[in-house]
């Protein structure tokens, strides 16, 4: 017995020299991947495009969906279907509003809803990039004067 461990000893130490000991690279940084596809899609009233695309973690139906509780598409037509509330000085970033009532009870609730889009094809850091003529659309939806942005479960269309 004591001479096996003492080969194995000897392997391990004989090996170590000649090859060196492994040292794990570090992983450089990845952004999130960007899932592109269209999950939802409408028009505005000035003819525009909209689309809500998977994304990730940090814009698109993946931000908002969960942490906003903004379950289905009609939420954000909605906002989509009226005219632009907010334009950005170079008219690239739009912001939509609405106001969502509660229905089938005595006294409604209201809430407001705002839907946050990005009318252009890339990113301002070049980072995403939706396609030739695409563009990237839905960045973020959040309900106003709620804990977290986020809308209460009645708010779902």
């Amino acid at each position: 017995m004591k001479k096996i461990s003492t080969f194995a000893a000897t392997a391990l130490i004989s090996a170590t020299t000649l090859f060196g000991t492994a040292h794990a690279a570090p992983m450089p940084a990845q952004p999130h991947p960007w899932d592109h596809r269209v999950k939802c899609e409408t028009k505005d009233p000035d003819d525009r495009k909209i689309v809500a695309r998977y994304g990730n973690s940090e814009f698109g139906w993946k931000h908002f969906s969960g942490p906003h509780n903004i379950k289905k598409c009609s939420t954000l037509y909605a906002a989509l279907h009226g005219e632009v509330d907010r334009k950005s000085e170079q008219g690239r970033k739009l912001e939509y509003d609405a106001v969502e009532f509660e229905t089938g009870v005595p006294r409604p609730r209201q809430v407001k809803i705002t839907v946050v889009v990005w009318q252009a094809r890339k990113s301002l850091d070049g980072k995403y990039d939706a396609g030739r003529g695409s563009t990237i659309g839905v960045i973020t939806a959040y309900c106003h004067n709620q804990q977290g942005n986020k809308c209460p479960a009645w708010a779902k269309l």
